[in-house]
């Protein structure tokens, strides 16, 4: 009976507890501006969405330069709505600068790709290009399908830093698909790094990077580093290796806010 009685009083508290908490009206934490303004998505999966800029819709390379001289247009293969890269005039970039948005792209290894390792299909998709080569922040494009080479340097990589959860790539002559969402660093006036780079990753829909910091822009040789810059172009590489070139296409972004706008 104490038992019982013991019992029933808690369970009284509790409740009081419980009503205490819920004080007020359900209206005083109801939010009802500003009103998010309507997007229309895309008809299909991948498709652009109603605010994106298409910077690349197959038909030209018209939001696009050459990265060692941006007087001069890309030139890179477009042909059947498919942008194939030009392995003999270099790496191009958008002509535009960005801070954080949202990219999608699409590629395709070639099915008769041949070479191994580093050496096979090898291109990436610089989310903040810092210039020619290799300098910026790069997310790997790679033949992943059966082919050994280093994690942090395999498809869904951040090069040289961050190797992928898990590989999800199809095989050679098959499209693949990229979905990030890019937080680009921030920095003090003095030059320091106030806020890391963070990045997302859906490769063919699954998750490879969970809101990962970086560490500094891609270097080859040496640990990341940062250095000082503002909003940046999106760069593709036209990769030395041997292997045929591989190709784009779909290539769209949405430009997003700073955190906390």
């Amino acid at each position: 009976m104490k038992l019982a009685i013991l019992f029933s009083l808690a369970l009284l508290g509790s409740v009081g507890v419980g009503r205490a908490q819920q004080a007020g009206k359900p209206e005083d934490t109801e939010v009802w501006s500003p009103v998010p303004k309507v997007v229309t998505p895309g008809k299909i999966s991948g498709e652009a969405p109603s605010d994106a800029l298409v910077l690349f819709d197959g038909k030209n390379l018209d939001q696009w330069t050459l990265t060692s001289d941006h007087a001069k247009a890309a030139d890179w293969l477009v042909k059947g709505d498919i942008l194939t890269v030009n392995k003999a005039s270099g790496n191009i970039e958008t002509k535009r600068s960005f801070t954080n948005y949202q990219l999608h792209l699409e590629w395709r290894v070639p099915a008769n790709i041949t070479g191994t390792g580093q050496a096979r299909g090898n291109s990436g998709v610089f989310l903040a290009s810092l210039g020619e080569g290799d300098a910026g922040y790069e997310l790997q494009i790679l033949d992943a399908y059966n082919n050994q080479t280093y994690v942090n340097g395999m498809a869904g990589s951040i090069y040289k830093q961050l190797p992928p959860l898990v590989n999800p790539a199809r095989p050679p002559g098959q499209w693949q698909t990229y979905d990030v969402v890019w937080t680009a660093p921030t920095f003090a006036a003095d030059g320091t790094v106030a806020t890391p780079a963070r990045v997302t990753v859906l490769f063919n829909g699954v998750l490879v990077q969970n809101n990962a910091t970086l560490l500094g822009a891609t270097r080859y040789i040496g640990k990341p580093e940062y250095q000082r810059h503002g909003p940046a172009p999106i760069k593709l590489q036209a990769h030395g290796d041997k292997s045929e070139p591989l190709s784009y296409r779909n290539i769209w972004l949405r430009e997003l806010p700073a955190a906390g706008q």
